[in-house]
This record gives structure tokens, sequence and C-alpha cells, in this order.
């Protein structure tokens, strides 16, 4: 009995012990389905926030791409619609040319019939066909004007003769040019050496394209001949030339060489030449004693070092007479520091720009007025060429040192200055007209290129400019042979990938 009641607690116990082991596991399974749950909830936002976020990021893209492809096709459209443009004015002109031909062709038919017409009638009244009236006419004709045919012979053999004589004239006057060719190219040009004749094709570039954009942001002439391992430099401004030498060099050391890359390299070498002219100017006033100089006269005065007068460096020129006249206002007993500080101020105004107009002299006085100048120096400069009338001493002294270093043998030439005048007028003329943006005399003067700003000048009006440009050349200047002028109106679109 006792046995039974104890199997009965066991399994009893075991039942009980089992309903609590199932309970447990039941709780214990609603846990981890829970926590499942909520990791499968986590992980589905964060996969959800990354899918919005790449949606996001693409539909910028589209509507980054949407934009370009929208301003591409409102370009698209601008150019057909030029285009379309052009062919009705093209079409429209060339209706108007045939209408043009066929009213000549028209017209020429009945001046035809009525020549005709009266040539019968001529025939019939005077009795004659039209060979015999041919010939009585020139008969009767060379009668009348034998005194005025001898006349008119005589009048041709004598223009024959003047202009026998003036051909003569500049016959000579060329062989002199050609004989003192080596001492203009000494003043006017350079040369750059090249590591390979190679390198002359890749500065010419495709079409041409490199040469002319150099040309055009240096305002140099760059002449490309036979001459092995050598590109010349041709211009009359000596810091234009300066400028493309340095830059051309940088190129050939760099080996890149396109148009933007020269348009930005000239613009580095520009800055680096106007702090080397700064640079020459505190040199030469430090050298010749001179202290509190304003730093825009220095930098002039560094600039005469790219000016030539009558083939004359001005800055020797100027130097020499600072010095000479320092050495005249010493046995004179007056103060040689002014004098020098005068002397070598004397031809500042030649180192301006060429847009400032007025006589040098005149020009130099009001800059070194402008920049604190006392009125003695002041007035030196202006009277040098004795264009006024003398107030001091240093005005006597100034003078005198300025033609002894001109009249010293060898010192000048005149043809120079007299071809850098006439440069420096056919630029100005070119400059003066609206829509100009810059104007380069190339080919000693030869040729003419004016840019023009696209907006301000069409391209029909390009040929109008040129031809009003070359009358004014006509009419102002004098020359030797012709000057040939070039419009070029450039249109630049640009655009930025992004």
């Amino acid at each position: 009995m006792s046995v039974l009641f104890g199997v009965l607690g066991f399994v009893v116990g075991f039942l009980i012990s089992f309903i609590v082991f199932k309970k447990r596991i039941q709780s214990l399974s609603k846990e981890i389905e829970k926590e499942k749950m909520l990791e499968l909830k986590e992980s589905f936002e964060k996969e959800r926030k990354e899918i919005e976020e790449e949606l996001k990021k693409q539909r910028k893209d589209l509507l980054i791409q949407q934009e370009k492809i929208t301003k591409r096709f409102e370009i698209l459209d601008e150019k057909e619609k030029e285009i379309e443009k052009s062919m009705r004015e093209l079409n429209a002109k060339e209706k108007s040319l045939l209408r043009k031909e066929n009213e000549l062709n028209s017209l020429k038919m009945e001046l035809e019939k009525k020549r005709e017409d009266y040539m019968k009638l001529l025939e019939r009244v005077a009795g004659m066909n039209m060979e015999e009236a041919r010939n009585s006419l020139l008969k009767e004709v060379e009668e009348k004007m034998k005194d005025k045919i001898n006349e008119y012979i005589m009048k041709i053999e004598e223009d024959a003769k003047v202009k026998a004589e003036e051909k003569a004239k500049e016959i000579i006057a060329t062989s002199i040019y050609r004989i003192a060719g080596d001492f203009v190219s000494e003043i006017t040009t350079v040369q750059v050496s090249l590591p390979s004749e190679d390198m002359k094709g890749r500065i010419i570039g495709r079409e041409g394209r490199n040469i002319r954009a150099f040309e055009a942001a240096t305002g140099v002439e760059v002449i490309v001949d036979d001459t092995p391992g050598v590109i010349t430099l041709s211009s009359f401004d000596g810091v234009r030339r300066e400028i493309a030498r340095v830059a051309l060099e940088k190129l050939i050391a760099d080996g890149r060489i396109n148009p933007a890359r020269i348009e930005e390299v000239v613009e580095k070498v520009k800055k680096e030449v106007e702090e080397n002219i700064f640079k020459e100017g505190e040199r030469v006033a430090y050298d010749m004693g001179i202290q509190k100089l304003h730093p825009e006269l220095k930098k002039l005065i560094g600039r005469l070092k790219f000016r030539y007068s009558y083939g004359q460096n001005v800055l020797n020129h100027s130097i020499e007479v600072a010095r000479v006249a320092g050495a005249i206002a010493d046995e004179l007993g007056v103060d040689s520091r002014i004098a020098k500080r005068a002397a070598l101020l004397h031809d500042i105004g030649k180192g301006v720009d060429e847009s400032v107009e007025g006589a040098h002299a005149e020009v130099g006085a009001n800059i070194a007025k402008k920049y604190g100048e006392s009125e003695v120096i002041v007035h030196a400069i202006l009277s040098h060429h004795e264009d006024v009338p003398f107030k001091t001493v240093f005005d006597y002294i100034v003078s005198a040192a300025d033609a002894i270093s001109a009249s010293r043998p060898g010192a000048r030439f005149e043809s120079v200055e007299k071809y850098i005048e006439r440069i420096e007028k056919i630029e100005e003329i070119a400059s003066s007209f609206h829509g100009v943006e810059k104007a380069f005399a190339l080919s000693a003067g030869r040729e003419l290129r004016v840019l023009v700003n696209h907006e301000a000048v069409s391209d029909e009006e390009t040929g109008v400019l040129a031809r009003e440009i070359a009358r004014r050349i006509e009419n102002e200047v004098s020359y030797p042979g012709i000057v040939k002028v070039v419009v070029i109106r450039e249109l630049r679109k640009e655009e930025v990938a992004k």
C-alpha cells in the first residue's frame, strides 16, 4: 500500500514538474520570439533608411542631369535658331541676287536692241555704213586732237621722269634701310633657342592655333623660318618682347603647349616681369644714390630698360645723363644730388603706357609732380627739350647733359624713333574705334591685327571696321608700302562639367 502511494506520489510529482517545465518552455519561446521580432524590426528600419538615402541621392543626381540636359537643349535650340536665321538671310540674299540678275539681263537685252536700232537709223541718215562712219570720225578727231595728243605725251614723259627719280630715291632708301637692319634687329627682335626642330611644330599648333593664341596674348609677332634651332620674337615694345621671351622659354621647358596653357603662363610671366622691372628701378636708384623715390617712379625707371629712343636704350641714356649732370653740378658748386635726381627722371615720360597722350617731357613732369617730386625737379623734366623757358640752374644742367649723351658718336640713329612713332600711331588709331579691345602692329608695321569684342561688333561690321581703320591710317599716317588691316572677332562660350 505504501508502495502504491509512493508510486502515485512520484507520478503526480512528475506530472506537476512536467507542467511547470512546459510552461517555462512556452514562456522562453515567447521571449525569444519577441527578441527576434525586435531585431527584425530594427534591421528593417535600417535597410529602409539606407534605401531612402540611396533614392534621395539618385533623385538629386537625376535632377542635376536633367538640368544639364535642359541647358544643352537650350543651347542647341539657340544654335538651331541662329542657323535658321542665317539660312533665311542667305535665301533672301540669293533671291535678291537672282532678281537683280534677271533685271540686269533684261536691261542688257533692251540696251542691245536700242543700240542696233540707233545704228540702223544712223546709217540710214548718214548714207554710209558703220565702218565708213568710224573711219571718218577717227580722221576728224585725229586732226582736231593732234596738239592735245602731243601735249599729253609730253606730260606722260615728264611724269615718267618724276616717278623715275622717286623710284631711285626709294631704292636708295631701301638699301640704306637694309644696311641699318642689323642695328634695328638688336632692339626689336629676340631669338629663343629650341631643344629640337620638332618643337617648332608644337609651338605653331594644329592649324596655327597655338601661335595665334601666343601672338594675341603677348602682342608680339612670332617668326618661324628656316633658321635651325631658334624662333624669333619681334615687337617694337621691349616689355612685350621680354614677356613673350620668358613665357615661350617656360612653355618649351614645361612641354605643355596649348591655347589655355599659353594664356595661363603669359599672365604669370607678366606679373614676374613687372616685379623684375620694379627691382631694376630700385637697383638703379640705389646705385645712383637717389633716396626716398616713390615706388611708381622706380617702376617707370625699370620700364625704361625696354624703351629705345633713336636706337639708344633710354635707361642707359638716363643713367649716363645723371652721371654727366652730377659732374657738371660738382664743377659749378651746386647740389649734385638734385641734378642727378632730375637727370635720371628727365625721360620718365617714355616709360608710361602708350595710352597716355602728350609729349614725354610734359607727361614726365606731370608724373613727377603726382608722386611728390619738388618743383625744381618737375620743371627740369618739363624744360629739358627747351619747350618752356629755363628757371633754375638745374634746368640748364639737365638739358646740357641730355644733349651731351644724345650727341655722343654712335649713340643714336633716327630711323627707329620714326618707326616707333608710326607703329604707336597706327595702334592708337585702331584702338580709338568702338568695340576694339586690343590692336597690335606686326611685320614692322605692314600688318595691323585688331581684336574686337564679339558683343560690340558683329561679323558683318568687321569688314566695315577694317575699311574705316584703313582709311584713317591712309589719311593720318605716312608710311612706306602698304598696311594690311586684319580684324579678328572671336566668340567664346564656356560650360562647366560637374
